[in-house]
């Protein structure tokens, strides 16, 4: 997502870099090279132009400081500027109400009922809600079934009636789930190939009767420029609060999410990064210009993380870094934490600099890390505290214990080491970057 106009952007700014200050005449190739980057990402052209204009204008109007170098401050211009082609500020979802009525719209193969299921999962584990999900698409087939087995596999109830009207169904919904203390229901309707007066009319008649505190279009993100045209004909019929947009983890150039705010006034309020049940994430517009400019999101990493390891974890953690009694035992803890957080190449294309790194095309086999933990459960209690004991003997014992070779055992206490080494440094603030 979004790494060729990453690049593209990178390469224009360098154009400038070492200058001695703005000009038109030096920013005129940079300014050519971001108007392709936009347009080959399939940013709509109206846009493209009045993004360019824009950069354009302020960067000839600053006085740059001496203490500033024109690239620096050129890229905080770019910055800025996809800032708010972005939206702005991020757009929070409504929390107030009790229940909280969210109802799902869109296109059929949008990824609406996996959505749904996505959705109820981050309000349950980010914001420790009960949510209801409500089975309203009563024309695809096993569109309710979908709903269901996804409400099964997340432990989440599944409130469905059949085929009977949608009206009734949501009427009767939002009855069980005072009953039942839900305090956030999602309805799932029903989607078509595209819109037409039968769709929307069966929409209105639900927002009428239940007047949703959110009504979110979920959008296909590889569909381009035509989005803007499905977004603007929900919006004209059912007033949206945001949308979300999916699929933006595949090979989507992504220049949908750079005009969707900006020609319908309609914020993106969550993206799909993966196909698991835990791939929807808020989306942040400073974070996303940040990841556009490869300055990585380090706020996302911290979230994640801070979802699977307490800050009294991370405390005891440093002591230890520090003490240099950080053992096996520790690095297996934080290896299990880890595959909690999801795919680790996902991670690693947030960071500062990935795309300069080649972080963003690393593929991790989840076998490898299978195999360093059936190596670590191989040692004894002893052996992970205290891995300087591991001679020949032990090693072999090991390897055919975890049915791995010696050489991937001394791999792994060799790469640990190093590790433990480098945390040291790093936790007592003498650590230095490597170029």
């Amino acid at each position: 997502m979004f790494e060729y106009m990453g690049d593209r952007l990178s390469k224009a700014i360098k154009n400038i870099r070492g200058m001695g200050r703005i000009t038109e005449e030096n920013i005129t190739d940079a300014m050519r090279e971001i108007r392709m980057a936009l347009l080959e990402a399939d940013v709509n052209y109206q846009v493209v132009k009045e993004f360019v204009n824009n950069v354009k204008q302020k960067a000839l109007g600053i006085d740059v400081a001496k203490s500033l170098k024109p690239d620096e401050v050129f890229i905080k211009i770019v910055r800025d500027e996809l800032i708010t082609l972005l939206g702005g500020e991020h757009a929070d979802l409504e929390t107030k109400k009790n229940p909280t009525i969210l109802m799902l719209v869109g296109l059929q193969g949008s990824g609406k009922t996996t959505t749904a299921g996505k959705l109820a999962n981050f309000l349950r584990k980010k914001e420790h809600k009960n949510p209801l999900l409500v089975a309203c698409d009563i024309y695809r087939p096993a569109a309710i079934d979908q709903l269901q087995d996804i409400g099964k596999s997340l432990n989440i109830p599944v409130f469905t009636k059949g085929k009977i009207a949608p009206t009734k169904i949501v009427s009767e919904a939002i009855d069980y789930a005072k009953e039942n203390k839900h305090d956030y229901i999602i309805i799932d309707t029903a989607g078509r190939l595209q819109i037409d007066e039968v769709l929307m009319q069966e929409l209105k008649d639900i927002v009428s009767l239940i007047h949703p505190h959110e009504t979110l279009l979920v959008v296909d993100a590889m569909m381009g420029q035509d989005a803007i045209n499905v977004i603007t004909g929900f919006n004209e019929a059912l007033s949206l609060t945001g949308t979300i947009l999916t699929k933006l983890d595949g090979n989507t150039k992504g220049g949908v999410a750079l005009s969707i705010r900006h020609l319908t006034n309609v914020p993106i309020k969550f993206v799909g990064n993966s196909e698991k049940l835990d791939g929807l994430t808020e989306f942040y517009p400073q974070r996303m210009a940040d990841r556009i400019l490869d300055m990585g999101d380090i706020l996302s990493i911290a979230e994640k993380v801070g979802d699977v390891i307490s800050e009294e974890d991370a405390k005891d953690q440093m002591k230890k870094m520090r003490k240099g009694n950080y053992d096996l035992n520790d690095f297996l803890t934080n290896l299990k934490q880890i595959k909690k957080l999801g795919p680790l190449e996902n991670i690693l294309k947030m960071m500062p600099g990935a795309r300069k790194m080649g972080l963003n095309n690393i593929n991790i086999d989840p076998k490898d890390m299978a195999h360093i933990e059936a190596i670590i459960l191989s040692m004894t209690p002893l052996e992970r505290r205290k891995p300087e004991i591991l001679k020949a003997s032990r090693k072999q014992r090991i390897a055919k214990g975890s049915g791995r070779s010696v050489e991937e055992v001394n791999r792994l206490i060799n790469q640990f080491d190093q590790m433990k080494k480098m945390m040291k440094q790093i936790s007592s603030g003498n650590f230095k970057m490597p170029f």
